[in-house]
């Protein structure tokens, strides 16, 4: 198997629905109380594809991706219609905190930050769109002497930030993910009409 850097067809991923997921099991206790355990410690998204469908050429532009990834074996990028920036509209590199500099660590993790008053989640954002990186220390953006691997999410500095210095950055980026079917039902119900009721995909997690 491999990851093909490949992004799904835009025009389609935007008409398709889907979203985060997590595994909760939640307990009834005898008295009426329950207790509940977080199984994972990341959601994992998953959407279906077939909502974004709406003609024969959406369809036909399906047919060809997926058996260029040979259906479930290969992964590819897939945009979140809802969730793709760090921030706004516009990335600005002041959005994300990666971490705070030491004086020698010269490699810091792109990361989304959810929710602040109490118990804010971090997300791992390893699949960042190239050239739309944007990178600051201390509030002050850095026009070089960084660069970031867009395979990987890893911002490599030339020189280490110092101690104390805030590690920022602004990006937009898309979901590593999978077809998780191999098979396509398709229905054509019209001269220019194509369905398919179900086109499942799922994140895939390092």
């Amino acid at each position: 198997m491999a990851f093909h850097h490949i992004r799904f067809p835009l025009d389609i991923a935007l008409g398709a629905r889907g979203g985060p997921e997590r595994r909760t099991e939640v307990t009834t206790l005898a008295g009426g109380g329950e207790k509940r355990n977080g199984r994972w410690a990341h959601s994992r998204r998953r959407y279906n594809a077939g909502y974004g469908v709406k003609s024969r050429a959406d369809m036909q532009a399906v047919l060809a991706f997926f058996e260029e990834r040979r259906g479930r074996l290969h992964g590819f990028l897939w945009r979140d219609g809802l969730d793709h920036s760090s921030g706004g509209l516009v990335p600005l590199p002041t959005d994300q905190v990666l971490g705070t500099g030491d004086g020698v660590r010269a490699q810091f993790q792109l990361v989304k930050t959810y929710g602040a008053a109490f118990d804010p989640y971090l997300r791992d954002i390893t699949k960042p769109v190239a050239g739309s990186v944007r990178i600051a220390v201390d509030g002050v953006e850095l026009p070089g002497g960084w660069t970031v691997d867009v395979a990987t999410g890893l911002v490599g500095f030339d020189v280490a930030p110092a101690d104390g210095a805030v590690v920022s950055a602004g990006f937009l980026f898309d979901v590593p993910v999978r077809f998780d079917t191999d098979r396509l039902d398709i229905e054509l119900n019209g001269f220019d009409g194509a369905e398919a009721p179900s086109i499942p995909l799922v994140e895939i997690l390092p």
